[in-house]
Order: structure tokens, then sequence, then C-alpha cells
């Protein structure tokens, strides 16, 4: 990683495990991640691989979402399974948010 960065921001996980995850490098100034955004950070690990984190958006804070501790030179093909579904199930929270919204909405008038 880049020593100006504070991680990865994760843009896209393809289905199949042969695509690359797409990222976007962050600032160490970026205040907090956007809701339903994970953040990858990786460094050598003391033994060997890499130690990975990861963290989630959350609507008014950050938290740790996962950690691979001295992961594989593969680390991508391993963290994947887990960025997939967590990027799925916040797409699906904000629908369902979106929907309640605007049954309020249309309840209210």
């Amino acid at each position: 990683m880049p020593p100006w960065a504070s991680g990865a921001l994760v843009r896209r996980v393809p289905t199949p495990p042969d695509q690359p995850i797409e990222v976007l490098w962050i600032p160490t100034t970026v205040p907090r991640l956007p809701f339903g955004r994970i953040l990858l950070r990786w460094e050598k690990a003391p033994e060997a691989g890499w130690d990975v984190t990861a963290r989630l958006g959350l609507a008014t804070t950050d938290a740790h979402l996962a950690t691979w501790p001295a992961a594989p030179d593969d680390w991508p093909r391993l963290v994947r399974p887990t960025l997939h579904e967590v990027t799925g199930l916040c797409s699906a929270l904000a629908v369902a948010t979106a929907a309640l919204e605007l049954a309020n909405c249309l309840a209210d008038s």
C-alpha cells in the first residue's frame, strides 16, 4: 500500500474468483467511510504472509468487520466470500431502507 493511504476502498467484488477485487486507494485524510463501504488494509505479517483487516462504514461510525492474520499471498481469494456477502447485505439494507422511507412518505400524504 502507498504510505499516504489509509487503505483501499472496495468498489466491486466480482462473483467469479478469477477476477480481481476492484479497489480505490483512500488517503489518510478521509474522515470516515460511507454507509455500506468496506475499507481493506494489509501489511506484511511478522512471520509470513499478510495481516489483512476490513472496516465497514455504518450509518454513524466505522466498525471492525474482520481480520485475517498471516493470510497467504493469495489473500484476496480468502477475503472475497466475506466481502461479497457483506456488500450484498448492505445493498439489500439500502433498498429496504429506501422502500420504507417511500412507504412512510406515501402514508403521510
